[in-house]
């Protein structure tokens, strides 16, 4: 179908369809035509009508291929022109099938496979009916009180843009016409990982330094990937709520990047600019929230209220409406809506596809490459003569697969004690609860022990259930329940080796927890199958690979606290330091109990003399950065090697360390493999005073490693050119 289409519909509708095509309502609104489901109430409280909803232009969560058709058939019925209704979801790690959580995903590294979830995402929420997801969520974090950090792929830029690029292609894939595909939504756009005091939808206040630098390039790469839609986020920047702030939405996303896709808001977060204290009404929201270049408002009826009366009496031009309209209609027409308002919607594929075992394998699979290996004392991975007492709230739980995954079923996921079930003789396997998440009883404890009494190990399972991390789930006190370090401490009484294996939607305080158990296996919210994948890794059928995205704080007193910060005037470490007089806590360290791109394996890797192909790069010589890896333990291992950046003297103070490149591989025991990474000058470039992106003639410092802070260090040059000596 041609575009020309699309503008023959557009020429047709009068103001009010082209107003309603702009409003997002839930699924209980099209139900009208049931006699068993009553609009009256969701419509008073709204303050909208039935022609509204007869011309509304989107849906937000609805369930299930038979539920897609039915409304959207009567939707058609009941639209003067015909026009299909988007239907959109949060597909944020998992339609049915559930993949451990966004910050799981991005310990494993690993693009490949997180693409491929997302195109497993697609093809079950295609079936499913839907046709947008509101994911990737890039959301740049140092926080871990947020809740939301367990949308995100962590505290590092460059990190990130790779993520959200990789999850932009398996959602959308190459062709939006593919019905096995859905439209990606980034979000939330901008800078809503920055909270203050880690409290959701709370202020953000930082330089536009800053925000460019840091917050905004994983946004960036996923439009650059063709990402078609991009979510507003809660928050303000620079004292402006987004929802309404003309320079981040008209001058940055629409004018600096160009982005002409559908912009839309969070939900209900356009009359939430009347709260925020930037608009006096309903009348006013919409028009801040329009001006500002919004598409489509989530849930509050701001702009079906009072849009027409702001055009009628000269307070908004038409013209953006009608710019509104038409990227809503050209999105219909790119997923050839207008051709097939039912699309991928098909119930018996449905039922084929939904938690299928390849799709179930590939869960498996990235669930158990997420998993990092925080701490080993030669206690993993377990043997199969020995007997295990699993002990505590996640031994028998299912509620594994974390937040935002409104589409999967607890009752599908498997537990850890089935994944260690399937692993031993039935006879060797004990289990016992402890406590509960936050509550406990002495019996319970009593049950524990006398468990722990019959094994050679214990394998405590811990963590947060999913109402604790999330949207809304901001914690001040990021140590686990203290009913479940009080379990640790007991049986820490009967001197047997422990395994800690975290269930968590964030990094924790582990006090309480590293120092009284041999080994800490971090699995996040792994998905569906969770409990199998941990039990591989266990077992050491899978040796564990996952590398740390988010630093582990070694108290809540030091967040945020990330790799990549500046130094300070007074650097703790710095030659002829004072002891008092330095940038320190006088009772714990400055640095992290756990770093940026930490983590053990049951292998060990040894790393060779770092070598530079010369003493400094230019436009155009770049420089090569090598280093042999050799596997020198006994079992077959992935190591993350790690190139870092440091700009020695900027125009403004630089990062100790930046992530510039790194590669994932494979060594089997013994194997040597010679690693090389290339470092062009547009790596060293950097947002000057100016707001101009470019590079500094000088000294860098390059490190390389398997984190970042066990690394090697050689200084080279930027130049002009090869026969330019000058420094800064």
């Amino acid at each position: 179908m041609e575009i020309n289409y699309v503008n023959s519909v557009f020429e047709q509708m009068t103001l009010e369809e082209k107003i309603a095509q702009l409003i997002q309502l839930t699924r209980d609104f099209y139900q009208a035509d049931s006699k068993k489901v009553s609009l009256t109430g969701p419509m008073d409280e709204m303050g909208i009508n039935k022609a509204v909803v007869h011309n509304s232009g989107s849906v937000i969560n609805a369930i299930g291929a038979r539920d897609v058709i039915k409304i959207q058939r009567e939707h058609l019925k009941n639209n003067r022109l015909g026009i299909p209704l988007l239907f959109m979801g949060d597909i944020v790690h998992g339609y049915r099938t559930i993949f451990p959580v966004p910050l799981a995903i991005g310990c494993s590294w690993d693009m490949d496979l997180a693409e491929a979830s997302a195109a497993i995402a697609a093809r079950e929420a295609s079936a499913a009916g839907l046709h947008v997801t509101f994911a990737p969520m890039v959301d740049l974090v140092r926080d871990p009180r947020w809740g939301r950090v367990m949308e995100s792929t962590g505290e590092d830029p460059y990190l990130n843009s790779l993520f959200a690029r990789a999850f932009v292609r398996g959602f959308q894939g190459s062709q939006l016409n593919d019905n096995t595909r859905v439209v990606a939504c980034v979000k939330h756009f901008a800078a809503y990982g920055a909270p203050e005091g880690g409290r959701d939808y709370n202020t953000v206040d930082m330089s536009e330094r800053q925000l460019r630098e840091s917050y905004l390039p994983a946004y960036k790469a996923a439009l650059d990937e063709g990402c078609e839609m991009v979510m507003t986020s809660f928050n303000t920047v620079d004292g402006i709520p987004v929802t309404g702030n003309t320079h981040l939405l008209r001058d940055i996303l629409r004018g600096e990047w160009g982005f002409d896709g559908v912009l839309i808001s969070d939900w209900g977060s356009v009359k939430e600019l009347i709260p925020h204290g930037v608009a006096v009404d309903e009348s006013e929201a919409a028009n801040k929230a329009m001006q500002a270049g919004v598409d489509i408002e989530m849930m509050t009826p701001c702009y079906v209220n009072n849009l027409k009366e702001l055009v009628e009496n000269g307070a908004l031009d038409e013209t953006l409406i009608d710019e509104a309209v038409l990227r809503i209609l050209n999105l219909k027409h790119k997923l050839g809506l207008f051709e097939n308002p039912y699309r991928g919607a098909d119930e018996k594929l449905e039922q084929e596809i939904l938690l299928c075992e390849p799709h179930r394998q590939a869960a498996r699979e990235l669930a158990a490459k997420s998993c990092v290996l925080l701490k080993n004392e030669n206690v993993l991975p377990l043997q199969k003569h020995q007997k295990i007492a699993l002990i505590g709230p996640f031994a028998q739980n299912s509620d594994i697969l974390g937040p935002w995954s409104i589409y999967g079923s607890q009752t599908e996921a498997v537990q850890l004690y089935d994944g260690l079930k399937g692993k031993v003789d039935p006879s060797q396997l004990f289990a016992a609860k402890g406590c509960d998440i936050q509550t406990g009883t002495h019996e319970q404890v009593e049950e524990a022990v006398q468990t722990a009494r019959e094994a050679d190990v214990i394998v405590l399972a811990l963590g947060e259930n999913s109402e604790m991390s999330g949207e809304a789930g901001s914690r001040a006190d990021i140590r686990l329940p203290n009913v479940q370090l009080e379990l640790i401490a007991k049986l820490k009484q009967l001197n047997k080796p422990m395994v800690a294996v975290l269930f968590n939607g964030r990094p924790l305080d582990l006090h309480g927890v590293i120092e009284n158990v041999d080994s800490i296996l971090e699995a996040w919210f792994p998905g569906t199958e969770g409990g199998s994948a941990i039990a591989d890794i266990l077992f050491g059928d899978t040796n564990p690979s996952g590398r740390l995205t988010m630093s582990f704080p070694y108290s809540v007193g030091q967040i945020p606290v990330y790799y990549n910060h500046f130094n300070t005037g007074r650097p703790k470490n710095a030659p002829q330091a004072q002891e008092r007089y330095v940038s320190q806590y006088l009772d714990i360290p400055n640095e992290p109990l756990f770093p940026f791109g930490f983590g053990l394996s049951y292998t060990t890797f040894s790393y060779g003399e770092v070598n530079l192909s010369a003493e400094y790069v230019t436009e155009e010589e770049p420089l090569i950065v090598s280093v042999e890896v050799t596997n020198t333990g006994r079992v077959e291992g992935e190591e993350v090697i790690q190139l870092y950046i440091r700009d020695m003297v900027g125009s403004v103070v630089r990062p100790l360390k930046e992530l510039k490149g790194f590669q994932k591989i494979s060594l089997r025991p013994g194997e040597t493999k010679n690693i090389e990474f290339r470092i062009t000058v547009d790596q060293l470039s950097y947002y000057h005073p100016d707001l101009q992106y470019k590079s500094d003639l000088g000294a860098f410092s390059v490190f390389v490693g398997p984190n970042s802070r066990d690394v090697s260090a050689l200084r080279f040059e930027l130049r002009n050119s090869s026969s330019d000596c000058s420094a800064k």
